[in-house]
């Protein structure tokens, strides 16, 4: 993504600062676990976060984990987004408002410590805020130097051709839903291998896995799936397969797992080296309930 080499497969932080996160030293090991896997982009977000008064808790999380890991750490993308809010009782807000995005763009970077966002996301469009005001706050953000690369979340086909017309190339990526429980956003993934846009699955392993965020081991097994049924054939998790079958669908897509524990990122990062046959594909690529 705009000359950086993400690797194969990210690591979605959220599930290590919101309801039921692990304590900070498990956080910080399941950081340090998935950059000794390989991983090398990090999702976060300033709204990140599981009670009142805590923004910026998963930015200042990843920061402390990077600082302390030492040598590679530079290498790592990490991929903030503002324009959310959390007030605490486990809703979510939406503020797309120009000035909004710009002060929480310099505050993400005092908190991540950088001067320069590496990747700044639009969390979701505002429907008060008219869209393109959004994107041409990142765009200015981008012109003064407070990030680097711009990318896209919850958006349609006519929202990313918008962006780009505003944005050029700047605009590296757009994270939307997808899964094998949630595909109806198969259109927007097919614009941006056209376009040449990373696509970043948020809640990868929806249908697959049952925590919200998708942390492997959470809970208990979902009703069983085809990917279950050759993850038993393979001798891996079903996790694996599903980040396999979405690495399948383009070389544009790189998956954003959550995980709240070290085993579950490895679990996750493994699956660049499992390569589906094209049987397997055509099975796992029919809907199922």
């Amino acid at each position: 993504m705009g000359g950086t080499d993400v690797g194969a497969v990210g690591l979605g932080a959220m599930p290590l600062s919101v309801e039921g996160r692990p304590d900070s030293e498990q956080a910080v090991a399941t950081i340090h676990a998935a950059l000794d896997a390989g991983v090398r982009l990090i999702d976060t977000a300033d709204s990140y976060h599981w009670h009142a008064g805590e923004r910026g808790h998963n930015e200042r999380l990843v920061a402390r984990a990077l600082a302390s890991y030492g040598s590679g750490a530079q290498e790592v993308l990490v991929a903030t987004k503002g324009g959310r809010g959390r007030p605490g009782d486990g809703s979510w807000t939406v503020d797309g408002r120009p000035d909004h995005l710009r002060r929480a763009a310099e505050s993400s970077a005092a908190r991540l410590g950088v001067e320069s966002i590496g990747l700044y996301q639009l969390h979701k469009p505002d429907p008060a805020v008219p869209f393109a005001d959004s994107v041409g706050a990142l765009r200015d953000l981008a012109d003064a130097g407070t990030i680097r690369l711009v990318g896209l979340s919850n958006v349609d086909r006519a929202q990313i051709r918008t962006a780009r017309e505003i944005l050029g190339p700047r605009l590296v990526s757009v994270q939307n839903r997808f899964s094998p429980a949630h595909r109806a956003t198969r259109d927007t993934l097919e614009l941006c291998a056209e376009l040449g846009l990373a696509f970043l699955p948020w809640s990868p392993l929806g249908g697959i896995s049952p925590s919200a965020v998708d942390d492997p081991g959470a809970a208990a097994p979902p009703p069983d799936t085809p990917f279950h049924a050759l993850a038993r054939a393979r001798g891996v998790s079903p996790q694996r397969v599903c980040l396999a079958w979405h690495l399948a669908q383009s070389p544009v897509v790189v998956p954003i797992p959550g995980a709240r524990r070290p085993e579950s990122i490895r679990d996750s990062a493994a699956a660049a080296a499992l390569a589906l046959t094209a049987e397997e594909l055509a099975t796992l690529d029919r809907p199922w309930p």
